[in-house]
């Protein structure tokens, strides 16, 4: 049986939304990424996922910055087992596109498939991130 989390960081409540509907659409847990401290360049993530072994695939959703995920991204992917898993990232943005996003994930993905990531504006509908997210 196939398993899946929506795990999500949100600075503002924009990609908590759109990370909330993708979990209802698609029937996947939901995890937010906090971090312990926002001081840092590379924060600390508070919280872990108990038993991540559990899940195939891994939605992250995070807002773009400067045409790359928030480093709090790399963190929580590296303190994690990823191996065999599906990574799928996810943004939302006031207007930049993806730009370096997977390369500046995938050495914090060893061992899974990054899978090509997209960008969605605040007015995306439920269908068509169900029809994105069945193509994993």
């Amino acid at each position: 049986m196939s398993k899946t989390l929506v795990a999500y960081f949100s600075a503002s409540g924009v990609t908590a939304k759109l990370a909330k509907m993708l979990a209802d659409t698609i029937g996947a847990d939901l995890h937010e990424i906090q971090p312990e401290n926002d001081k840092s360049f590379r924060p600390v993530v508070a919280t872990r996922v108990e038993n991540m072994e559990q899940y195939n695939r891994v939605f992250i959703g995070f807002p773009i910055w400067w045409y790359v995920a928030p480093t709090i991204i790399n963190s929580f992917l590296e303190q994690h087992d990823l191996t065999g898993k599906k990574v799928i990232p996810f943004a939302t943005s006031g207007g930049s596109g993806m730009g370096n996003t997977n390369a500046e994930l995938a050495a914090s993905c060893r061992g899974s498939v990054l899978c090509e990531g997209k960008r969605f504006n605040t007015n995306v509908k439920a269908t068509e991130l169900k029809a994105w997210a069945e193509k994993f």
